[in-house]
């Protein structure tokens, strides 16, 4: 990228190495989480495992209240300070760690199902430091890793299969 690159272009070039639909899903996503929180900043972080954008009240990710995390066949909203008393009566959450937590989101209107909107709610009320309504949107590129997994799921390669592999072991027996 070169320095004068908007960030939103930047975030528009990481999008661009999913697939059309993971595409179109996040961008989906992140209009109804810039609705939702119009003073967030976001925090771009193109890393190696996904592209994860933070929507925090400041410029500390350690703050971050929430996140968008783009993986090659999915893309999830995970809560960030799950630890400060979320409840989750319909046990949506996923995640075994006991700070983070995370919802997978098929499609941009899960997050205006009731459960995940209320999820969302606490999240916000029990925030270390919430967001400011004076607050201006900004979207900030925080890392871009110079090594990363594929951003598009793996091509089924039958010749490399481990069963193939290993017939072709035991006929040179």
């Amino acid at each position: 990228m070169t320095k004068s690159t908007s960030p939103a272009e930047q975030l528009a070039s990481f999008l661009a190495k999913f697939t059309p639909d993971i595409d179109a899903l996040t961008v989906a996503i992140l209009a109804k989480m810039r609705k939702r929180y119009p003073t967030a900043l976001e925090l771009v972080y193109d890393n190696y495992n996904a592209l994860a954008i933070g929507f925090s009240p400041t410029e500390r990710s350690s703050e971050a209240i929430f996140s968008i995390a783009v993986y090659p066949q999915w893309v999830s909203l995970f809560f960030l300070q799950a630890n400060r008393g979320l409840p989750d009566p319909e046990k949506r959450l996923q995640g075994s760690g006991n700070v983070v937590k995370h919802i997978r989101l098929p499609q941009a209107a899960t997050l205006d199902e009731p459960a995940v909107k209320a999820l969302m709610l606490e999240a916000e009320a029990h925030a270390k430091v919430p967001f400011d309504p004076r607050s201006a949107h900004k979207l900030i590129i925080k890392s871009i890793s110079e090594k990363q997994r594929p951003r598009r799921p793996a091509e089924n390669v039958k010749s490399n299969t481990p069963a193939k592999k290993s017939v072709a072991k035991k006929a040179k027996r």
